[in-house]
Protein backbone atom coordinates (compact mmCIF):
# COMPACT_ATOMS: atom_id res chain seq x y z
CA UNK A 1 0.00 0.00 0.00
CA UNK A 2 0.96 3.60 -0.36
CA UNK A 3 1.92 5.67 2.31
CA UNK A 4 3.27 9.15 3.64
CA UNK A 5 6.37 7.86 5.58
CA UNK A 6 8.94 9.41 7.17
CA UNK A 7 12.57 9.62 5.51
CA UNK A 8 15.13 11.48 6.86
CA UNK A 9 16.94 12.28 3.72
CA UNK A 10 14.04 14.61 2.44
CA UNK A 11 13.15 18.59 3.76
CA UNK A 12 10.20 17.53 4.71
CA UNK A 13 11.38 14.49 6.70
CA UNK A 14 8.44 12.52 4.77
CA UNK A 15 7.57 11.04 1.44
CA UNK A 16 5.15 8.71 -0.37
CA UNK A 17 6.09 5.15 -0.22
CA UNK A 18 5.32 1.80 -0.42
CA UNK A 19 4.71 -0.29 2.94
CA UNK A 20 3.43 -3.32 4.30
CA UNK A 21 -0.88 -3.22 4.66
CA UNK A 22 -1.52 -3.58 8.32
CA UNK A 23 -3.74 -6.67 9.68
CA UNK A 24 -6.04 -5.96 12.36
CA UNK A 25 -6.33 -7.61 15.96
CA UNK A 26 -9.41 -9.26 17.56
CA UNK A 27 -10.68 -5.85 18.66
CA UNK A 28 -9.76 -4.00 15.04
CA UNK A 29 -11.41 -3.10 12.12
CA UNK A 30 -9.10 -2.90 8.95
CA UNK A 31 -10.23 0.16 6.72
CA UNK A 32 -9.73 1.91 3.48
CA UNK A 33 -8.67 5.14 3.80
CA UNK A 34 -10.63 7.42 1.48
CA UNK A 35 -8.90 10.82 3.54
CA UNK A 36 -6.46 11.80 6.04
CA UNK A 37 -5.22 15.18 7.30
CA UNK A 38 -2.68 16.99 8.36
CA UNK A 39 -1.91 19.87 10.76
CA UNK A 40 1.32 21.21 11.96
CA UNK A 41 1.48 19.39 15.23
CA UNK A 42 1.68 16.19 13.57
CA UNK A 43 4.36 17.11 11.15
CA UNK A 44 6.99 18.57 14.02
CA UNK A 45 6.42 15.23 15.93
CA UNK A 46 7.05 13.09 12.62
CA UNK A 47 10.28 14.63 12.50
CA UNK A 48 11.24 12.66 15.56
CA UNK A 49 9.94 8.97 14.29
CA UNK A 50 12.54 6.81 12.52
CA UNK A 51 12.61 6.23 9.13
CA UNK A 52 9.55 4.35 7.84
CA UNK A 53 7.58 5.05 10.57
CA UNK A 54 3.96 5.88 9.25
CA UNK A 55 2.70 9.24 11.02
CA UNK A 56 -0.73 10.31 10.97
CA UNK A 57 -3.60 10.53 14.09
CA UNK A 58 -6.91 11.23 11.91
CA UNK A 59 -7.81 9.54 9.25
CA UNK A 60 -11.97 8.43 7.67
CA UNK A 61 -12.85 5.80 5.44
CA UNK A 62 -14.77 2.34 5.09
CA UNK A 63 -14.54 -0.66 7.17
CA UNK A 64 -13.55 -3.30 4.54
CA UNK A 65 -12.87 -6.00 7.75
CA UNK A 66 -15.14 -5.97 10.67
CA UNK A 67 -13.68 -6.70 13.98
CA UNK A 68 -13.49 -10.39 15.12
CA UNK A 69 -14.49 -9.68 18.11
CA UNK A 70 -18.12 -8.67 17.31
CA UNK A 71 -17.29 -5.04 18.19
CA UNK A 72 -17.49 -2.42 15.69
CA UNK A 73 -19.55 -1.22 12.85
CA UNK A 74 -20.22 -3.91 9.78
CA UNK A 75 -17.66 -4.17 6.50
CA UNK A 76 -18.82 -1.45 4.29
CA UNK A 77 -19.41 1.41 6.97
CA UNK A 78 -18.02 5.10 7.11
CA UNK A 79 -15.99 5.63 9.74
CA UNK A 80 -13.38 8.10 11.23
CA UNK A 81 -10.30 6.79 13.14
CA UNK A 82 -8.02 8.55 15.76
CA UNK A 83 -4.59 6.77 17.15
CA UNK A 84 -1.39 8.44 18.05
CA UNK A 85 0.10 7.02 14.13
CA UNK A 86 -0.61 4.99 10.71
CA UNK A 87 -3.19 7.22 9.55
CA UNK A 88 -1.33 8.64 6.33
CA UNK A 89 -1.86 5.38 4.64
CA UNK A 90 -4.49 3.56 2.16
CA UNK A 91 -5.30 1.49 5.02
CA UNK A 92 -5.62 1.72 8.65
CA UNK A 93 -6.20 -0.61 12.01
CA UNK A 94 -8.51 1.19 14.35
CA UNK A 95 -9.84 0.24 17.71
CA UNK A 96 -13.45 -0.08 17.24
CA UNK A 97 -13.03 1.75 20.95
CA UNK A 98 -11.48 4.79 19.08
CA UNK A 99 -13.81 5.30 15.96
CA UNK A 100 -17.27 7.14 15.10
CA UNK A 101 -19.55 6.01 12.36
CA UNK A 102 -19.94 8.58 9.52
CA UNK A 103 -23.02 9.38 7.93
CA UNK A 104 -23.03 7.89 4.53
CA UNK A 105 -23.45 11.15 2.19
CA UNK A 106 -20.90 12.60 4.27
CA UNK A 107 -17.81 14.34 2.92
CA UNK A 108 -15.02 12.17 3.92
CA UNK A 109 -12.53 14.61 3.10
CA UNK A 110 -14.15 16.97 5.73
CA UNK A 111 -14.85 14.61 8.30
CA UNK A 112 -11.10 13.57 8.35
CA UNK A 113 -10.55 17.23 10.43
CA UNK A 114 -12.25 16.29 13.24
CA UNK A 115 -10.93 13.92 15.47
CA UNK A 116 -8.10 15.90 16.83
CA UNK A 117 -9.26 20.11 15.92
CA UNK A 118 -13.25 19.13 16.52
CA UNK A 119 -12.98 16.91 19.14
CA UNK A 120 -10.08 18.71 20.76
CA UNK A 121 -12.41 22.17 20.46
CA UNK A 122 -15.39 20.10 21.76
CA UNK A 123 -13.69 18.73 24.77
CA UNK A 124 -12.40 22.09 26.04
CA UNK A 125 -15.63 23.83 26.03
CA UNK A 126 -16.97 21.27 28.07
CA UNK A 127 -13.77 21.64 30.13
CA UNK A 128 -14.73 25.50 30.86
CA UNK A 129 -18.33 24.84 31.60
CA UNK A 130 -21.64 25.62 30.67
CA UNK A 131 -21.11 28.73 28.53
CA UNK A 132 -25.05 29.43 27.86
CA UNK A 133 -25.25 33.32 27.86
CA UNK A 134 -21.45 33.56 28.61
CA UNK A 135 -18.80 35.03 26.81
CA UNK A 136 -16.11 32.42 25.31
CA UNK A 137 -12.90 33.47 23.88
CA UNK A 138 -10.71 31.60 20.99
CA UNK A 139 -7.17 32.36 19.90
CA UNK A 140 -5.94 30.73 17.07
CA UNK A 141 -9.20 31.30 15.55
CA UNK A 142 -7.83 30.25 12.13
CA UNK A 143 -6.33 27.68 12.79
CA UNK A 144 -7.63 23.96 13.15
CA UNK A 145 -8.89 23.81 16.68
CA UNK A 146 -9.61 27.55 16.41
CA UNK A 147 -12.45 27.37 13.47
CA UNK A 148 -13.99 24.40 15.24
CA UNK A 149 -14.10 26.30 18.64
CA UNK A 150 -15.83 29.19 17.34
CA UNK A 151 -18.34 27.34 15.74
CA UNK A 152 -19.32 25.06 18.74
CA UNK A 153 -19.01 27.71 21.47
CA UNK A 154 -21.44 29.72 19.11
CA UNK A 155 -23.57 26.27 18.80
CA UNK A 156 -23.73 26.06 22.82
CA UNK A 157 -25.09 29.60 23.26
CA UNK A 158 -21.81 31.14 24.16
CA UNK A 159 -20.81 35.05 22.81
CA UNK A 160 -17.47 34.57 20.92
CA UNK A 161 -14.75 36.60 21.08
CA UNK A 162 -11.87 35.34 17.89
CA UNK A 163 -8.48 36.23 18.55
CA UNK A 164 -5.86 35.57 15.71
CA UNK A 165 -2.96 37.60 14.02
CA UNK A 166 -4.90 37.91 10.55
CA UNK A 167 -7.58 39.97 12.40
CA UNK A 168 -8.20 41.58 8.75
CA UNK A 169 -8.56 39.37 6.04
CA UNK A 170 -10.27 36.60 8.33
CA UNK A 171 -12.66 38.87 10.20
CA UNK A 172 -15.93 38.79 7.94
CA UNK A 173 -15.12 34.36 8.39
CA UNK A 174 -15.53 34.65 11.47
CA UNK A 175 -17.69 36.35 11.97
CA UNK A 176 -19.58 33.89 9.71
CA UNK A 177 -18.53 31.05 12.14
CA UNK A 178 -20.01 32.86 14.74
CA UNK A 179 -17.53 35.22 16.62
CA UNK A 180 -19.59 38.24 18.21
CA UNK A 181 -16.18 40.11 17.93
CA UNK A 182 -12.74 39.63 16.12
CA UNK A 183 -9.76 40.92 17.87
CA UNK A 184 -5.81 40.65 16.83
CA UNK A 185 -4.95 39.63 20.26
CA UNK A 186 -6.73 39.32 23.36
CA UNK A 187 -5.70 42.35 25.34
CA UNK A 188 -7.35 44.42 22.50
CA UNK A 189 -11.14 43.28 23.96
CA UNK A 190 -12.29 45.81 26.19
CA UNK A 191 -14.70 43.20 28.65
CA UNK A 192 -14.08 40.10 30.39
CA UNK A 193 -14.86 36.41 29.28
CA UNK A 194 -15.85 33.51 31.28
CA UNK A 195 -14.06 30.91 29.39
CA UNK A 196 -10.41 30.76 26.79
CA UNK A 197 -10.10 28.12 24.75
CA UNK A 198 -6.38 29.07 24.09
CA UNK A 199 -4.24 27.91 21.17
CA UNK A 200 -0.65 29.55 21.16
CA UNK A 201 0.32 29.92 24.38
CA UNK A 202 3.04 32.26 25.19
CA UNK A 203 1.90 36.54 25.50
CA UNK A 204 -1.45 35.53 24.16
CA UNK A 205 -1.92 32.75 27.11
CA UNK A 206 -0.69 35.74 29.73
CA UNK A 207 -2.97 37.96 28.00
CA UNK A 208 -6.24 35.67 27.80
CA UNK A 209 -5.84 34.79 31.09
CA UNK A 210 -5.79 38.31 32.66
CA UNK A 211 -9.28 38.53 31.25
CA UNK A 212 -10.82 35.71 32.94
CA UNK A 213 -13.63 36.58 35.57
CA UNK A 214 -14.51 34.96 38.69
CA UNK A 215 -14.43 31.15 38.11
CA UNK A 216 -13.33 32.03 34.67
CA UNK A 217 -11.60 28.63 33.24
CA UNK A 218 -8.74 28.82 30.58
CA UNK A 219 -7.89 25.71 28.33
CA UNK A 220 -4.37 25.49 27.49
CA UNK A 221 -4.32 23.35 24.05
CA UNK A 222 -1.40 24.08 22.55
CA UNK A 223 2.36 25.89 22.23
CA UNK A 224 2.95 27.01 18.91
CA UNK A 225 4.31 30.76 20.32
CA UNK A 226 7.68 31.56 20.07
CA UNK A 227 8.16 32.68 23.36
CA UNK A 228 7.13 31.33 26.89
CA UNK A 229 4.63 31.72 29.35
CA UNK A 230 5.52 34.46 30.99
CA UNK A 231 3.82 35.95 33.90
CA UNK A 232 4.28 39.49 35.84
CA UNK A 233 3.84 39.56 39.65
CA UNK A 234 0.77 38.99 41.45
CA UNK A 235 -0.85 37.73 37.85
CA UNK A 236 -2.05 34.92 39.39
CA UNK A 237 -3.12 36.36 42.73
CA UNK A 238 -6.97 36.49 43.26
CA UNK A 239 -9.14 39.87 43.57
CA UNK A 240 -12.06 40.90 44.74
CA UNK A 241 -13.84 40.18 41.47
CA UNK A 242 -11.36 37.55 40.27
CA UNK A 243 -11.85 34.62 42.18
CA UNK A 244 -11.35 30.73 41.39
CA UNK A 245 -9.91 31.32 37.87
CA UNK A 246 -7.70 28.31 36.45
CA UNK A 247 -5.71 27.25 33.13
CA UNK A 248 -6.29 23.74 33.10
CA UNK A 249 -5.40 21.07 30.11
CA UNK A 250 -6.15 17.68 29.00
CA UNK A 251 -5.82 14.86 26.94
CA UNK A 252 -7.74 13.24 24.36
CA UNK A 253 -6.87 9.79 24.67
CA UNK A 254 -7.14 10.04 28.50
CA UNK A 255 -9.98 7.12 28.66
CA UNK A 256 -12.97 9.07 28.02
CA UNK A 257 -15.03 7.70 25.31
CA UNK A 258 -14.41 8.90 21.65
CA UNK A 259 -17.34 6.88 19.55
CA UNK A 260 -19.91 8.92 20.66
CA UNK A 261 -18.04 12.23 19.94
CA UNK A 262 -16.91 11.37 16.64
CA UNK A 263 -19.62 9.97 15.49
CA UNK A 264 -21.54 13.57 16.57
CA UNK A 265 -19.68 15.55 15.38
CA UNK A 266 -19.25 13.79 11.68
CA UNK A 267 -23.23 14.09 11.50
CA UNK A 268 -22.84 17.84 12.99
CA UNK A 269 -20.36 18.07 9.52
CA UNK A 270 -22.69 15.88 7.29
CA UNK A 271 -25.70 18.27 8.20
CA UNK A 272 -23.69 21.33 8.02
CA UNK A 273 -24.33 22.37 11.18
CA UNK A 274 -20.03 22.80 11.19
CA UNK A 275 -17.93 23.56 8.29
CA UNK A 276 -14.86 22.03 8.20
CA UNK A 277 -11.49 23.53 8.94
CA UNK A 278 -9.94 22.82 5.49
CA UNK A 279 -7.72 24.86 3.91
CA UNK A 280 -5.62 22.76 1.44
CA UNK A 281 -6.87 19.55 -0.43
CA UNK A 282 -5.13 17.56 -3.30
CA UNK A 283 -3.84 14.27 -3.70
CA UNK A 284 -0.29 12.58 -2.76
CA UNK A 285 1.41 14.42 -5.75
CA UNK A 286 1.22 17.88 -3.86
CA UNK A 287 1.85 16.59 -0.44
CA UNK A 288 4.87 18.08 0.22
CA UNK A 289 3.35 21.49 -0.85
CA UNK A 290 0.91 21.35 2.34
CA UNK A 291 3.91 20.24 4.31
CA UNK A 292 6.18 22.97 3.66
CA UNK A 293 2.74 25.70 3.68
CA UNK A 294 1.80 24.12 7.31
CA UNK A 295 5.82 24.09 8.51
CA UNK A 296 6.07 27.44 7.29
CA UNK A 297 2.52 28.78 8.98
CA UNK A 298 1.02 29.91 5.94
CA UNK A 299 -2.12 27.46 6.02
CA UNK A 300 -4.78 28.51 7.96
CA UNK A 301 -6.86 25.64 8.95
CA UNK A 302 -6.02 21.86 7.73
CA UNK A 303 -4.62 19.96 5.16
CA UNK A 304 -6.24 17.12 3.87
CA UNK A 305 -4.59 14.39 1.89
CA UNK A 306 -7.36 12.33 -0.93
CA UNK A 307 -6.08 8.98 -0.62
CA UNK A 308 -8.19 8.03 -4.02
CA UNK A 309 -7.21 11.11 -6.32
CA UNK A 310 -4.88 10.38 -8.93
CA UNK A 311 -4.60 13.20 -11.06
CA UNK A 312 -0.61 14.68 -11.67
CA UNK A 313 -1.54 17.96 -10.54
CA UNK A 314 -3.15 17.31 -7.15
CA UNK A 315 -4.67 20.89 -7.19
CA UNK A 316 -5.41 22.81 -4.13
CA UNK A 317 -8.90 23.29 -3.45
CA UNK A 318 -9.63 25.54 -0.88
CA UNK A 319 -12.80 25.36 0.80
CA UNK A 320 -12.17 27.84 3.86
CA UNK A 321 -8.87 29.87 5.54
CA UNK A 322 -6.84 29.42 2.47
Amino acid sequence: MRALMVDHTRGTALRVGEAEPPRPGPSQVLVKVDAFSLNYGEIVTARELPDGAIPGWEAAGHVVEAARDGSGPPVGTPVITLDEANGWAEYRVADTAMIGVVPRDADLGGVSTIPVAANSALRALRRIGPILGRTVMVTGATGGVGRYAVQLARMGGATVVAVTGSAAPYADELRSLGAAEVVSRPSEYAGSVYGVVECVGGALLVEAFDLLERDGVLVALGHVAPEPESFPPGALIAGPARHNRSIVTFHQLDGAPLPPDLSWLSERVAMGDLTPSVAWRGSWHRVDEAIDRLLTRTLHGKAVVEVGRTEADGSIRPTSGA
